[in-house]
């Protein structure tokens, strides 16, 4: 599927690779921890979040922007798996490498309201997310918020890029579908978005 830049490879990740790449976030998360972070209004994300990378996304009272270090460990954030990084020269047609890759769970319940990707500092650089567990209902829309909006649905396995015009794009996660997949351990869906942080 494609749309105004919009990429969706389904099945892109076998399911040996998925439970590798799985293995190997959950791995990583042992040292940089999964947190629930603020908006800068004070109200609590619904995921829990982490990061690989040279940087990770965050947001607190201070607002949302990116960080070399964990907010609660102060330790570097753990590098990127290799395969993610080969991902990303197949889908984006070999563009820069990205430096920071946002890691979502979601549990049961949680959810994505809709937001552009907008705190990077090149934003003509795509933005490549890898789903993993649980099947997200993704909407999206288009460069204003009020624009008209479809869903598509994302399954594990699945790679979805934002390039072009779809890279400034409205998009959120509506829902998981509970108990789609047995992939990750206590149920669920998480999400790797790579991106690059720094022009």
């Amino acid at each position: 599927m494609e749309f105004n830049g919009f990429q969706l490879i389904s099945g892109a990740i076998d399911a040996a690779g998925q439970a590798a790449l799985v293995e190997e976030v959950l791995a990583a998360a042992n040292a940089a921890p999964f947190y629930r972070s603020l908006t800068p209004s004070g109200k609590p994300m619904s995921v829990e979040q982490t990061s690989l990378g040279a940087y990770g996304w965050t947001t607190d009272a201070d607002g949302y922007r990116y960080e070399p270090v964990h907010p609660l460990t102060r330790q570097p954030w753990p590098p990127m798996p290799r395969s993610l990084l080969a991902l990303w020269a197949v889908h984006t047609g070999g563009e820069t490498p990205p430096d920071s890759c946002l890691v979502n769970l979601y549990r049961e319940g949680a959810k994505m309201g809709l937001h552009t990707d907008s705190d990077e500092q090149d934003l003509t650089a795509p933005v490549l997310s890898v789903s993993l567990g649980d099947t997200a209902v993704f909407r999206l829309g288009g460069a204003a918020r009020g624009d008209s909006s479809r869903t598509v649905r994302l399954t594990s396995g699945d790679v979805s890029v934002l390039a072009g015009p779809s890279r400034r794009f409205f998009h959120g996660v509506d829902r998981i579908l509970a108990g789609s997949s047995r992939l990750v351990p206590g149920g669920g869906r998480i999400n790797l978005t790579l991106r690059r942080a720094r022009a």
